[in-house]
């Protein structure tokens, strides 16, 4: 035996006979579930958990493992914040608008007629007052909130027939929910709160009259186009819509700081790849509608008129019941009035000119 090997086996036989087994630095894998409120088909909406699921284990290094589960795979698209809540699963992707049932709040987190761009909301959310005073808000439920995407401006969506004016939303089955429901309520529609993969089948049979979902790229994908062909804009419910994920207090004080801090890397990933694939898809997928005979129109003014009247009157409203929404939404409505007059100088005027010119 060589005098490198004599001294290996000294010392190994030492810490034997001293009882004190090898330190071993090995550290247990960490398993979460994610339910998402989407269904797999909707590679926007559902591949946000992907990507994020996917950069956890990456920069982990295989050490943290979220498997990533559709809508009823694991609970209902609408049952997600009750399984986080109780601990059925650590995390969920989900759009907090969803929820307005619950509380009205939870809108602001995600949505709101008359409300935020997709860049605005992502200030107001990390730079303003918006992310802070949502946690607290979702504290309360027992879990913490990370955006996790944005889908932009969004389409008013598909009706059967054609809308010329507030006089044609009467009667009008419309799957259409939260605040926007209520306004439109106003304008004589009758709301109907349907998750995604019902859609079709319901617009298809005429147990509703219209629907509006995201845009282009995912109403393609759903097919609305064949049972619905007048597609109409804006969504101005949506300027913009964030998604987040909701992560179980228990689970999140669970993590170490390292983990923490990679929970928020993968998220801000998903962030900006969920409305980027949306930005590069959408143009594409809307040439491809109308080509397939969508029937592109705008809302009509006078409807528009009225949708911002009556969106005025309920946040004044909810304000003076609900002391949750009354302080978040003051705060919101503060930052959007400073975020529009800077846009329209700046981003407005420049739209607007490249809008116009012929390239």
């Amino acid at each position: 035996m060589d005098r490198r090997s004599l001294i290996k086996n000294a010392g190994i036989a030492g810490v034997l006979a001293a009882g004190v087994a090898p330190a071993v630095h090995a550290q247990a894998t960490i398993r979460w579930r994610l339910a998402s409120s989407f269904p797999k088909s909707l590679d926007t909406l559902f591949g946000g958990a992907e990507v994020f699921a996917k950069q956890v284990r990456a920069m982990s290094g295989g050490k943290f493992e979220i498997s990533t589960h559709p809508a009823g795979e694991l609970m209902p698209a609408f049952g997600v914040v009750d399984g986080v809540q109780n601990g059925t699963v650590e995390v969920v992707q989900t759009a907090p608008y969803y929820f307005f049932g619950k509380d009205e709040t939870f809108t602001l987190g995600c949505a709101i007629p008359f409300g935020l761009n997709s860049r605005q909301m992502t200030a107001w959310m990390v730079e303003g007052n918006g992310g802070k005073l949502m946690r607290e808000f979702y504290s309360r439920y027992n879990m913490i909130n990370f955006p996790c995407g944005n889908t932009g401006a969004q389409m008013g969506g598909w009706f059967r027939k054609e809308i010329k004016g507030v006089q044609d939303l009467k009667g009008l089955k419309f799957r259409i929910a939260g605040f926007a429901g209520r306004i439109m309520e106003r304008m004589g529609v009758v709301p109907q709160n349907l998750p995604g993969g019902e859609v079709y089948t319901a617009l298809e049979k005429g147990t509703i009259d219209a629907a509006e979902w995201v845009g282009p790229y995912d109403d393609q994908k759903l097919g609305f186009v064949k049972v619905a062909p007048f597609y109409y804009y804006p969504g101005f419910w949506e300027g913009s819509a964030e998604l987040d994920f909701f992560i179980n207090q228990k689970a999140w004080d669970s993590l170490s700081a390292e983990n923490k801090a990679i929970v928020e890397a993968a998220s801000a990933q998903a962030h900006v790849e969920t409305q980027a694939r949306y930005d590069a898809r959408n143009p594409v997928a809307l040439k491809q509608l109308v080509a397939s005979g969508a029937k592109l129109r705008p809302f009509p003014q006078d409807m528009m008129n009225e949708a911002f009247k009556h969106a005025a009157a309920i946040y004044e409203e909810t304000s003076a019941k609900n002391e949750s929404f009354r302080k978040i939404y003051a705060d919101l409505a503060s930052f959007r009035a400073d975020q529009n007059l800077w846009f329209r100088f700046t981003e407005g005027t420049f739209d607007r000119f490249m809008q116009a010119q012929k390239l």
